[in-house]
């Protein structure tokens, strides 16, 4: 168990009771002052009134459809900082969440003994460089945007959710071939940077890449 020093106050989202139930347990343990556990966001605003944790413990998604970037621009408005807590595979949200102000991101596989380790860094004002925080940051780097407009965009999104092209042309009311000729160039796109795609699987996951699909959808 972590060395406890002096006490800091936490505060939890996240939509699995079990979770949230743990993590109340465990938190006298680290020395830890809960002051509120809930389900969403919004949730935890109602919940605080004028109390302000140092660290708030926030799921990457939760099932109330709200976005992680308004999640955490939300609690960091509030003036406490953000911890990730999440099973952490969906590399996207993953970036966004770092790029909203996230100071870390401690996936659910860890132990609590490294959460409250994170925790502490956090609240001390240390922004937590683990090995899921340089994997998000490098692949943000390494994903270059391949660019696509918005027709583009629309024609990859419907095709790699599964519709056939003559599907998507007749949703977006455009020729097949029109349909055929946005997907060879999404196709070429994604090669000049290094991305290729040499089948519908990949484009899928290209368009999961880059926030076209969330991949819980599928």
């Amino acid at each position: 168990m972590s060395i406890n020093t002096e006490r800091v106050s936490v505060a939890i989202v996240d939509d699995h009771d079990a979770i949230r139930l743990g993590f109340k347990v465990s938190c006298e343990g680290y020395n830890f002052d809960l002051l509120a556990s809930e389900a969403s966001v919004e949730g935890l605003i109602n919940a605080l009134g004028d109390a302000r944790p140092e660290v708030v413990v926030l799921d990457l998604s939760l099932t109330d459809g709200s976005l992680v970037e308004d999640n955490v621009r939300r609690v960091r408005e509030l003036g406490c900082q953000v911890l990730i807590f999440s099973i952490a595979d969906k590399r996207n949200l993953v970036r966004i969440a770092i790029k909203a102000g996230a100071a870390a991101i401690v996936p659910k596989s860890h132990s609590m003994n490294e959460l409250a380790d994170a925790i502490r860094l956090v609240a001390g004002g240390v922004y937590v460089n683990n090995t899921q925080t340089t994997a998000a940051i490098d692949s943000d780097l390494e994903f270059k945007e391949a660019k696509l407009s918005p027709r583009e965009r629309e024609v990859l999104t419907l095709y790699a959710s599964g519709l056939a092209l003559k599907q998507v042309a007749f949703t977006l009311n455009i020729k097949m071939n029109t349909a055929k000729e946005h997907i060879d160039r999404v196709r070429s796109k994604y090669a000049d940077i290094g991305r290729p795609v040499s089948s519908k699987t990949e484009l899928l996951l290209r368009a999961i890449e880059d926030g076209l699909i969330d991949e819980s959808s599928i």
